[in-house]
């Protein structure tokens, strides 16, 4: 084994610039864990920005990955607007009843004010003070949910796609509303102090809308975003497809790209090749059920496939890994990582 020289951001700066650093960088994007770690509940857990801060910079120690990761929970958004947020024991919160009950709601919709908003407050307040413990050691990524995406929680899935494909003005109110929430939210983390924007867009991905309707849709609310964001980003589709697309991602400037495990890596790393990183791509859902010697081959056959000539980062496939991987296979997948990811070994 190498020894390693670089930094995490160090590391992270090289693959993001399509060259080999020292050892393959990896993210496990670990949100829920941290309540585990402190010995809370999931809600009590994200009720205080202070247990967030422990919990990512304990699991940063015990899992030596190259991220901290203050994203609390999607639904934070619409909590944000007035909506409600579910919470489970074993299970990621999520969204109650839509804010939207019927289309004419919709004009009447306005953005929230980051900084009058306490659950967006108490996530600025986890990433400035990860900033102040972290420097310019390890990446803080921030997390928005893309203008286009969240419509899914404001109204639900079946009402959206009904304003999607038959409602052209209020699709473009939502979008505009939407929008300038998700442009004041990203740049309020960057300013706090996070390096990156996780930009979490689902809806973009052919595995729920197809391109063409995409690009004459998402594609402009993307670009316009994402031309406001005042940093880098990285474009995640949460397990969505993404390869019929990457081209289109490509031209929005956006640094990285989330990708399925249900894509083959290795036509996706041709075509992303010295334009765009990817980010993947390990099955959450499988990962509940690895002994450490399947982690450890899944993660090799990974790096084998995807790593050469940088642009990958290894992490799972969804942004998010499940509460009941357990810390068994969490510290698997690090050691086959800090084993495997030095590129002179294969």
């Amino acid at each position: 084994m190498q020894k390693e020289t670089m930094s995490s951001m160090q590391r992270v700066l090289t693959t993001l610039g399509h060259k080999e650093p020292d050892r393959v960088p990896f993210f496990l994007l670990l949100s829920l864990h941290g309540a585990r770690e402190l010995g809370l509940s999931i809600e009590e857990y994200f009720s205080k920005s202070e247990y967030v801060v422990e919990g990512q910079l304990r699991m940063l120690n015990k899992y030596r990955h190259d991220c901290l990761y203050p994203f609390f929970y999607t639904p934070i958004e619409v909590e944000a607007f007035g909506g409600e947020v579910l919470f489970y024991e074993d299970g990621p919160p999520n969204s109650g009843a839509p804010i939207i009950q019927k289309k004419s709601d919709i004009p009447s919709l306005t953005a929230p004010t980051v900084q009058e908003t306490s659950c967006l407050v108490r996530v600025l307040s986890t990433i400035a003070t990860l900033k102040e413990k972290a420097g310019e050691e390890t990446p803080i990524i921030g997390v928005v949910v893309s203008p286009f995406s969240l419509p899914v929680m404001q109204m639900g899935l079946p009402a959206y796609i009904e304003l999607l494909y038959g409602d052209p003005e209020l699709f473009n109110k939502l979008m505009a509303v939407n929008t300038e929430f998700c442009i004041s939210w990203s740049n309020a983390q960057l300013a706090a102090g996070a390096t990156a924007i996780c930009y979490f867009n689902p809806m973009a991905s052919p595995t729920m809308v197809s391109r063409d309707m995409y690009l004459q849709t998402g594609f402009e609310v993307d670009k316009q975003t994402l031309s406001q964001i005042q940093g880098p980003t990285a474009f995640h589709l949460a397990s969505g497809n993404a390869l019929p697309i990457i081209d289109d991602l490509a031209t929005m400037g956006t640094a990285a790209v989330g990708v399925s495990s249900l894509e083959d890596i290795t036509a996706l790393k041709e075509a992303c090749r010295n334009k765009i990183t990817l980010i993947g791509n390990l099955n959450g859902i499988e990962m509940r059920r690895w002994t450490p010697a399947q982690a450890e081959k899944k993660v090799k056959d990974l790096i084998t496939a995807a790593a050469s000539g940088g642009g990958f980062i290894l992490s799972d496939n969804h942004g998010e890994i499940p509460w009941q991987v357990s810390e068994e296979t969490l510290l698997a997948i690090s050691e086959a990582v800090h084993k495997w990811g030095y590129y002179s070994t294969k």
